[in-house]
């Protein structure tokens, strides 16, 4: 099933993310080669994140999520997680 995500960026997000985005994008990395990521990435002002996930469940990627290194750190501030129909 899929799942789209969408959410928030704390309001210093090109500066906080800084120490933490390769692990971030290792891990990012890691989900689209075990085939859970379709795609992700932030708004063009950084304010925000879009993402397609392919999992068996919400909470499969709730927990991806909550686990990223951008959450764990406050550079992601908040998470809303939705089952998607793809229609073309």
């Amino acid at each position: 099933m899929r799942f789209v995500l969408w959410g928030t960026y704390c309001a210093n997000a090109l500066e906080a993310r800084t120490p933490f985005r390769e692990e971030h994008l290792a891990g990012l990395r890691q989900q689209k080669e075990e085939g859970l990521l379709i795609t992700i990435g932030p708004t063009e002002n950084s304010s925000h994140i879009f993402g397609i996930y392919e999992a068996e469940n919400r909470l499969q990627v709730e927990e991806l999520i909550k686990n990223d290194i951008y959450w764990l750190n406050g550079i992601w501030t908040s998470v809303e997680i939705y089952p998607w129909i793809q229609a073309l």
